[in-house]
């Protein structure tokens, strides 16, 4: 008897989805975000570019802490790391940009080298701690180092073109991100299936267990920070190509809670989840300017002055809310709606 999870060749079984209403969903969203620069204003885009830089950044924090269990706040040291050598060898350098991004990825990786081989022995708040203290040094370095970093002046970036193409213009630079973007989830989803992606799997749910079965447990983890660190560098390069200037004011340590924040609201583990909670988060601000925008003006411009404290009481309260309330984040919110839209009108 022929059963759901029957494969008969090869292609269904490496297949990141058999169902054909996913395949048809996802072709649908494809369409509509290729589209979306001709839809929507330069603001817009802008916004939806930040959003993807946001899923980039959260894809590669998810294969450290989401799927190896390794809790990093050294997010924005790497961030950082991306950004100024993208900066330093496009304008220090005349790089062009499409060897430049890659080598931002490869410096990340030999960066977390630095951090993670000391750590390797380390997990939980340990190692969160050490990741943070990775942070604080990287900003330290890039402030003092300026005749490689041009300290606490900045890199201004520009000329990033392609083919003749100026890539820091709204639309070319949208295609761009939104390119990497897509690489950078199906790379990460395969690597999941992979063995290397099981034995992260492993070590997050018993590492002990993990190790007894044969994983290498120092081996894997360096893999999952040069893995995660790679991908992290990409989006600073990408943030760097965005906002044209390279300070160290721009990867503050808020960064790296803010990517924490994104991974556990989105579900931890989860690929999917990581990308709505980089939506959500991303495009938190813009409803909460427009929630103030609605009522009058006296409101408009309580939110333009504390427009920090409102944002940072935000998160705080939605962070608060998802762990009491829904702590497989978003994703699991989204499993929940489509187990009743499935079962509908019978509870299970």
């Amino acid at each position: 008897m022929r059963t759901g999870h029957f494969k008969e060749r090869t292609a269904q079984l490496v297949a990141l989805s058999d169902s054909k209403v996913v395949w048809s969903f996802a072709g649908l969203l494809l369409a509509l975000v290729l589209a979306a620069p001709f839809l929507i204003g330069n603001y817009q885009v802008t916004l939806l570019v930040s959003a993807m830089i946001a899923i980039v950044g959260a894809v590669g924090l998810n294969m450290l802490t989401g799927t190896t269990g390794l809790i990093s706040l050294g997010q924005a040291g790497f961030l950082a790391v991306g950004a100024y050598t993208n900066a330093i060898l496009m304008m220090d350098h005349g790089w062009p940009v499409w060897l430049s991004m890659p080598a931002a990825g490869v410096v990340s990786a030999l960066v977390s080298l630095l951090v993670g081989v000391p750590s390797l022995r380390l997990k939980g708040l340990y190692l969160a701690i050490t990741t943070l203290a990775f942070a604080f040094i990287i900003n330290h370095v890039i402030l003092y180092a300026e005749w490689l970093t041009h300290g606490p002046n900045g890199i201004f970036v520009s000329g990033a073109k392609v083919m003749g193409v100026d890539l820091q213009r709204g639309k070319a630079l949208y295609y761009l991100t939104f390119g990497i973007t897509v690489l950078v989830v199906f790379a990460a989803l395969n690597i999941q299936r992979s063995r290397v992606g099981r034995a992260w799997m492993a070590i997050r749910d018993h590492d002990i267990a993990a190790r007894v079965m044969g994983v290498d447990l120092l081996r894997y983890k360096l893999y999952a920070f040069m893995v995660s660190s790679f991908i992290v560098g990409i989006a600073g390069a990408l943030i760097s190509l965005q906002i044209r200037f390279v300070n160290i004011d721009v990867f503050a340590l808020i960064l790296s809670i803010e990517a924490l924040a994104i991974i556990i609201l989105g579900g931890l583990g989860s690929i999917a989840g990581a990308i709505l909670g980089a939506i959500f988060l991303s495009l938190l601000p813009e409803a909460i300017r427009l929630f103030f925008d609605v009522f009058a003006d006296t409101n408009s411009s309580f939110y333009t002055t504390y427009v920090y404290e409102i944002r940072g009481i935000t998160y705080g309260i939605v962070i608060i809310a998802f762990l009491r309330l829904k702590p497989e984040g978003l994703i699991g919110l989204w499993r929940d709606v489509r187990k009743y839209w499935s079962n509908w009108p019978l509870a299970y």
